[in-house]
């Protein structure tokens, strides 16, 4: 076990006060290896609170800068980080935060090439993105490679989130078969978000992270939450895995695909 110094025994003090994380749960979090996809609004929240927790590595994947328009709800980067890239904001901001956590960044849009390779070192994968195309791709990389993660969306006033457990739990594409059409779902660019909304779900996310990775709780495993804001109304969907799922049913995935035509940028 870890060899708690004063400052982290005092910095970590109320998870340790905590009867089901304690310093075992404590030491597993600090050994833990956890990324992040999207550093906007979802992965904002996540990727603080995780700092925040003491994950020992924190992984960032994000190809774009922070734009001025992102600051209604991206909480980790700044009005001084516009046109910045956005795993660098996150890195400082996150550094600042704890200088303990070590954090890996990649600035590049994940595709079928480099995905793999990317999600390869980590216990934990959660799904900040805000496209369809990287949300399947996710999952589809997910479940070949047996990666437990988080997935998340959110719209207007609308959460929704679920964990997948690959081989055990539904995965998303047992939900959701097959990306939308084009332009059948509005995007939050065109339709709008309540800022605090990317909050709520990215500190659900996190919390599903945090309770995988100490055996904390029943993780979000075949079961779909969502929320509206407007009227707080949450509402948990059972899920069942489904045996002919193109992903994970069957002989399962043998390959990746990319959904859309990808930007495929190896940034580090």
């Amino acid at each position: 076990m870890r060899d708690f110094s004063e400052e982290e025994l005092e910095r970590y003090s109320r998870h340790i006060l905590l009867a089901d994380v304690g310093v075992e749960g404590q030491d597993k979090i600090c050994a833990a290896r956890v990324l992040v996809v999207g550093a906007g609004g979802l992965g904002s929240p996540v990727a603080y609170y995780l700092a925040a927790a003491g994950v020992g590595t924190i992984g960032i994947v994000d190809g774009d800068v922070v734009d001025l328009s992102n600051l209604q709800r991206q909480i980790l980067h700044g009005t001084a980080e516009v046109g910045v890239p956005k795993v660098e904001s996150a890195r400082r901001k996150m550094a600042a935060l704890n200088p303990g956590v070590q954090i890996e960044t990649w600035q590049t849009m994940l595709c079928a090439e480099n995905i793999l390779d990317i999600v390869a070192p980590y216990d934990f994968v959660i799904d900040g993105t805000d496209n369809f195309a990287a949300k399947f791709l996710i999952n589809d990389a997910c479940v070949l490679a047996k990666k437990p993660y988080s997935h998340g969306g959110i719209l207007r006033f609308d959460g929704q989130t679920m964990t997948v457990k690959p081989g055990e739990s539904a995965c998303y594409a047992c939900v959701f078969h097959e990306p939308p059409p084009a332009g059948a779902v509005p995007a939050c660019s065109s339709a709008g978000v309540l800022g605090a909304v990317a909050g709520m779900l990215g500190t659900i996310q996190a919390a599903e992270a945090l309770k995988f990775i100490t055996g904390a709780g029943t993780p979000l495993f075949d079961t779909l939450l969502s929320f509206n804001a407007k009227t707080m109304d949450f509402r948990k969907t059972k899920l069942k895995r489904n045996p002919r799922c193109r992903v994970c049913g069957g002989e399962g995935i043998a390959r990746l695909r990319d959904y859309q035509p990808p930007v495929c940028d190896l940034k580090g």
